[in-house]
C-alpha cells in the first residue's frame, strides 16, 4: 500500500519558487464536498466524475476536517500518537475524501494543479485520472493537470490519509490536524528563477538562474540576461532595514514580480555576520497557529503576528517546525524579520525507544528527507529575509543528514546550515542548543565548553556561533532569567543569540474550556497543557512574557549620572535618527513636567533638566525613546525603549501617638479594639475582624501560591506538598498588650501536619489615626527548599472594592526574576483587570515594590514596600482550576500582601530559577499600615 511507501511521492513536477506572475491562475479554494471514513480501506470510486456525492458534508478548504465537527483534535508533544512501527501504520486511520467541481475558463489550455499544504498524506485524481500522490505536509506540491482537463466542468478528487509512512517524520509537538489546510490553485505558471543578490560595502551584486530577462529599474538594471552578473550601489537588506527592490523576469509565457534584498551572511572567526556586522538574533519560535483555524492562518492574522513581532523588539523568527505559509515570508521581507526557516522534520518520539529505526538514519527514508529539504529549499530561496537553512529540529542523528545538508550547500551556499540534533555539528555551521543554561552559554561564549571526543570535530565546533535554537520556555507565568541570557548574549561576540520557545499558546476554542488543550478531546496519548506556552495567548494578547521580552530586546540603553543620561545605540545596523527622546518627571507616579532630550544620531551622554527643588515626595525621571515619525510596523509616538532613575525618595512618614486597645466582650466573643478606631481582633485567635467598621478576615502568615506551570513542571510544587505548605495550620502562642495597653502582640507558629519544621509569626499592632502591623518572621526548624511565598493573606467583603489604585512598579505583574517591563508609577484597574488570564489558572498578577495602594476606602502603605495581589478567588479555587471558566468569583476579597515571591525560572523546559532568586525561609519582618482612603 502506498501509505507504507518510503517513496515521498509520485507524478509531482519539480519543486520551483514561490513568487507572484501574471500567468492565468483558478483559486480552488472555498467550499469543497467532504467524507470521513475511519479507515483507509475505502473504495475510490469517489474520484470519477458523475460520482453522487450529494450525502457528503460541506467543508472549507483550507481547513482541517477535526475543526469542523469530524473527529477531534489531539496534542502530543513528543509522544506519537499511533505504535512506533515505521513504515507501518494502524488500521484506524482516519481518511478524508474531498471532491471539488470547477468550470474551465474559455479558452484555457494547459496548467498545474498546486497544493500548497495538505496534511499529511494526500492523493489527487482531476477527472477520474490520477495525477500522483505526495507526503510533506507543508510543503507544495504541483500535478501536470494539462492532459486531463477538459472544457467547461473539471472534477477534483482529493483523499487525505491521517496516517502514513510519512506520519514518523512530523512528531513536532503540536496539534495533529489532519486536513488540506493551505491554498489550492490551478495556475498555467511554469517558470522558476534562483535571484542571488549579495551586498558588501555600498555596493549589490545581483545574478540570477532561469528563463527570460531580469529588469530592476530603480537601479537601472535591464534585460539581464540568466548567468549574468551585475554590481550597482544599493541600500542592503536588513531586519532593521528591510529595503527591498522591485523585480521584474519577463519569460516567454508570463512575466514575475518578485521583491529583491540585497544582504550577505557569513561567518568570520566564530562570529555570525550579517553584511560584515556581527548579528544578533532576538527572537522567538513560530508555529503556525489560530484558535479556530489551527494552522490554515488567516493572512490577516499572519500580518497581525509579524506587526506584533516587531512592536515589541523582536527581530528574528525561526519557522519551527517546518516551512510557514510563503505569505509569512514575504512579511517578513516586507517588514524585517531574520528568519531560520526550517525542513519539515522531526521524528522525537524515537527518543522514547532510544531511538530504535530512526528515520534520520534510515536509508530507506533518503530520498524522503531530501525531498522535504529540496521542496523548502527552492519555494523560498529568493527570501532575502530567510538567512539560514535548517535540517530539522529533534530528529536525532543519522546518515540522511549528511544527504540534506550535502545537497543544500551545493545548491545555496549562500546560506549557512542550522542544525541541533547532533552535539557534533558536523552537518551544519553553526552550533546551536536547547535551553542551555546561563551557566553553560558563558562557557560556550567563553569557548570553553566541554569537549567533543572527536578532536578534528570539537576545534571545528568551537570556532562556530553558537545560537539557543530553544531558550525560555514561555509556558505559563515566565519565563524567568530573560535579562541574564540577554547580557551573556551581548557580552560575547560568539553568541549569536536565540529564540524563545514559543510565539503562541496553541489553545483551542473550546465552547466548554474557552480554551482546549491535550487531553480535553479524550486523546489517550497526550501532553496536557504543554501546547500552551506562548508569549501570546490564543487570541494574541501579549502576555506578561512578551511585555518582559520586549524590555530585554530593547534596542537603545539608558545609564544615568548625575544630571545626564547616556543613551547607547544597540541597534545594529541603523543609527537612533529615526527616534525621538522625551524625559518625564513625576511625583508619586503623576508626571509634573516634560522634556526633549537632543540625542546624537550615534548616541552618547545628554544633559537632563534640572530637577531640583518642587514639592517633596518620591520623584522618578523616565527617559522614553520613540518612533519619530511613522513606520510600516508602528505610528510614530509608538514607545520603542525607556528607563528610570530615582530622583528623590519620598520622606518617612512621622509617627503619631499610638492609642490604646481595649478589651471588650465575655471569653467567646471577646475582641480586643483599638480606641475609636473602628478595628477589632478576635481574643482568642488574635486575628483582625473589622477594620474601620469593615468585617474582614485574617490577615495571617501564608507560605503557599497556586503552582505555576514552571513549579509544577520543574517538581517545586512536588516538594512544597510534600513539606504541607498548601496546608498550613495556626495555633497561637500569646496574645498580649503591652505595658501601656498601646500595642497588640499576637505570637503564632505556622505549620502543616506530618513535619516538625514551622515558622514563629509575631504580629504587632499599634493604632495611631491608622492601624500599624509589623510582622516578624522566624523560621523553625531546618528549612532546605524554597518556598513560594512569604507574606499575609487576608479576606474584605467581595463588595467592598472595585479598583485598585497603587503605586509601584506596573502596570502589569512581576516577580523576582520577570516584570522587566514594570516601571514605577501610579497605576489603576479593576480587580478584574489584575488578573493575568493564563489559559491553565495559575500564580499570577503581582504588583512589585508596591509603596502605596488604595482599594475602595482603604489605603496600605508599606514601610517601606510589599507586594500586592488582590483577586475574587482564594488561592486553593486558584490552584484547582484547570481552565479560566473554573474560577468563579466569590462574594470575597482575597488580599495578599507580600514581603518575598520565589522566582520563576523556565523549568518546564530548562533551567529552574537562578540560585538568586530562590526564596529561603529567613528572619524578616514585613511592615504595613492600613489607614482610610
Amino acid at each position: 500500500m502506498d501509505l507504507e511507501t518510503f517513496t515521498p511521492g509520485s507524478g509531482r513536477l519539480e519543486p520551483r519558487a514561490s513568487f507572484r506572475s501574471d500567468a492565468p491562475a483558478l483559486d480552488l479554494n472555498g467550499t469543497w464536498r467532504f467524507r470521513l471514513s475511519p479507515t483507509a480501506n475505502v473504495p475510490e470510486d469517489f474520484a470519477v466524475p458523475d460520482y453522487d456525492d450529494a450525502g457528503w458534508n460541506d467543508l472549507p478548504v483550507p481547513s482541517h476536517w477535526v475543526l469542523h465537527g469530524h473527529g477531534a483534535p489531539a496534542y502530543t508533544n513528543v509522544s506519537y500518537p499511533i505504535p512506533i512501527d515505521p513504515p507501518r501504520v494502524p488500521d484506524e486511520n482516519p481518511t478524508g475524501d474531498y471532491r471539488r467541481a470547477f468550470d474551465l475558463p474559455e479558452g484555457w489550455t494547459g496548467g498545474r494543479l498546486r497544493f500548497e499544504g495538505a496534511e499529511p498524506f494526500a492523493r489527487v485524481w482531476l477527472n477520474g485520472h490520477e495525477l500522483g500522490f505526495s507526503t510533506g505536509s507543508r510543503l507544495p506540491v504541483e500535478y501536470d493537470a494539462g492532459p486531463y482537463l477538459r472544457p467547461g466542468r473539471n472534477v477534483l478528487a482529493v483523499r487525505v490519509h491521517q496516517w502514513s509512512a510519512a506520519t514518523y517524520l512530523e512528531d513536532q509537538d503540536m496539534w495533529w490536524l489532519p486536513g488540506i489546510f493551505r491554498d489550492v490553485t490551478l495556475t498555467r505558471s511554469t517558470a522558476d528563477v534562483f535571484v542571488r543578490a549579495s551586498y558588501e560595502d555600498g555596493r549589490g551584486t545581483l545574478s540570477f538562474d532561469g528563463p527570460g530577462t531580469l529588469a530592476i529599474p530603480e537601479l537601472g538594471i535591464s534585460a539581464l540576461e540568466p548567468g549574468t552578473e551585475v554590481t550597482a550601489e544599493v541600500e542592503p537588506w536588513t531586519a532593521e532595514t528591510p529595503r527591498l527592490y522591485d523585480a521584474v523576469v519577463t519569460c516567454p509565457e508570463e512575466t514575475l514580480r518578485l521583491r529583491v534584498g540585497f544582504r550577505t551572511i557569513s561567518i568570520v572567526e566564530g562570529v555570525l555576520l550579517a553584511n560584515g556586522r556581527p548579528l544578533l538574533f532576538k527572537g522567538v519560535n513560530r508555529h503556525e497557529f489560530h484558535p479556530v483555524h489551527g494552522r490554515a492562518v488567516p493572512y490577516e492574522t499572519m500580518r497581525e503576528d509579524v506587526l506584533l513581532m516587531k512592536r515589541h523588539n523582536v527581530n528574528a523568527v525561526r519557522a519551527s517546525h517546518y516551512p510557514p505559509h510563503p505569505d509569512f515570508l514575504d512579511l517578513c521581507d516586507e517588514l524585517g524579520l531574520w528568519v531560520i526557516d526550517e525542513c519539515d522534520l522531526e521524528t522525537h518520539g524515537f527518543g522514547q525507544v532510544s531511538w530504535r529505526g530512526n528515520p534520520t538514519d534510515d536509508p530507506r527514508y533518503a530520498d524522503a528527507l531530501l525531498d522535504r529539504m529540496r521542496r523548502m529549499v527552492e519555494r523560498d530561496k529568493n527570501h532575502p529575509s530567510v538567512i539560514m537553512w535548517s535540517l530539522g529540529n529533534e530528529a536525532g542523528e543519522g546518515v540522511n543528514l549528511a544527504v540534506m545538508a550535502d545537497w543544500t550547500r551545493e545548491r545555496d551556499p549562500s546560506r549557512p546550515l542550522h542544525y541541533e540534533g547532533d552535539r557534533s555539528c558536523a552537518h551544519t555551521d553553526v552550533y546551536s542548543r536547547m535551553y542551555a543554561s546561563h551557566a553553560e552559554v558563558e562557557a560556550i561564549g567563553r569557548h570553553e565548553e566541554e569537549a567533543l571526543e572527536d578532536p578534528e570535530l570539537d576545534t571545528r565546533r568551537r570556532w562556530m556561533p553558537f545560537l539557543q535554537c530553544e531558550y525560555a520556555h514561555a509556558m505559563g507565568n515566565g519565563p524567568g532569567g530573560l535579562a541574564e541570557y540577554q547580557e551573556l548574549f551581548e557580552r560575547y561576540p560568539r553568541l549569536a543569540g536565540g529564540f524563545i520557545w514559543e510565539w503562541i499558546d496553541h489553545g483551542l476554542a473550546h465552547p466548554t474550556y474557552e480554551y482546549a488543550y491535550g487531553g480535553d478531546y479524550g486523546e489517550p496519548v497526550h501532553d496536557g497543557n504543554f501546547v500552551i506556552d506562548g508569549l501570546v495567548f490564543p487570541d494574541r494578547a501579549p502576555s506578561p512574557g512578551l511585555t518582559d521580552l520586549k524590555k530585554v530586546f530593547e534596542p537603545v540603553k539608558f545609564e544615568f549620572g548625575d544630571g545626564i543620561v547616556r543613551v547607547v545605540n544597540g541597534h545594529g545596523f541603523t543609527d537612533l535618527s529615526h527616534l525621538r527622546f522625551v524625559a518625564t518627571v513625576a511625583l508619586e507616579g503623576s508626571v509634573v513636567a516634560s522634556h526633549r532630550l537632543d540625542v546624537p544620531a550615534e548616541g552618547g551622554e545628554c544633559k537632563l533638566p534640572d530637577t531640583t527643588g518642587g514639592p517633596h515626595g518620591e520623584r522618578w525621571l523616565t527617559v522614553h525613546a520613540e518612533l519619530a515619525v511613522d513606520q510600516p510596523w508602528a505610528a510614530a509616538g509608538h514607545e520603542v525603549a525607556w528607563g528610570q532613575a530615582l530622583l528623590a525618595r519620598s520622606e518617612p512618614r512621622t509617627p503619631e501617638v499610638p492609642v490604646t486597645f481595649t478589651r471588650d466582650g465575655a471569653r467567646d466573643g471577646a475582641r480586643f479594639t483599638a480606641t475609636g478606631g473602628g478595628c477589632a481582633f478576635d481574643a482568642v485567635t488574635g486575628r483582625l475582624v473589622r477594620l474601620f467598621g469593615m468585617e474582614v478576615d485574617g490577615p495571617r502568615l501564608d507560605l503557599w501560591r497556586a503552582p505555576t506551570d514552571n513549579d509544577r513542571y520543574g517538581g517545586l510544587e512536588t516538594r512544597w506538598r510534600a513539606l504541607g505548605l498548601h496546608r498550613l495550620t495556626h495555633r497561637a502562642d500569646e496574645i498580649s498588650l503591652s505595658d501601656e495597653q498601646d500595642e497588640l502582640v499576637v505570637r503564632t507558629r505556622v505549620a502543616a501536619a506530618a513535619t516538625d519544621l514551622g515558622i514563629w509569626a509575631t504580629y504587632r499592632w499599634t493604632f495611631d489615626g491608622g492601624l500599624r502591623l509589623a510582622l516578624d518572621i522566624e523560621p523553625d526548624g531546618d528549612w532546605r527548599d524554597p518556598i513560594p511565598r512569604l507574606g499575609i493573606t487576608m479576606a474584605l467583603p467581595g463588595s467592598a472594592v472595585d479598583r485598585v489604585t497603587w503605586f509601584g512598579l506596573g502596570p502589569g505583574e512581576a516577580y523576582p526574576d520577570t516584570g522587566m517591563s514594570a516601571r514605577i508609577g501610579r497605576w489603576s484597574g479593576t480587580v478584574e483587570e489584575l488578573q493575568t488570564p493564563y489559559v491553565y489558572p495559575q500564580e499570577n498578577g503581582h504588583r512589585a515594590d508596591v509603596r502605596w495602594a488604595e482599594l475602595g476606602g482603604l489605603r496600605i502603605s508599606g514601610e517601606p514596600i510589599f507586594g500586592l495581589t488582590a483577586r475574587r478567588w482564594s488561592t486553593a479555587a486558584l490552584t484547582a482550576a484547570r481552565h479560566r471558566p473554573d474560577l468563579v468569583p466569590e462574594d470575597q476579597l482575597y488580599l495578599h500582601l507580600d514581603l518575598a515571591h520565589q522566582g520563576i525560572g523556565t523549568a518546564t523546559c530548562g533551567p529552574g530559577t537562578l540560585p538568586g532568586y530562590d526564596l529561603m525561609a529567613r528572619r524578616a519582618t514585613l511592615r504595613l499600615r492600613f489607614d482610610r482612603a
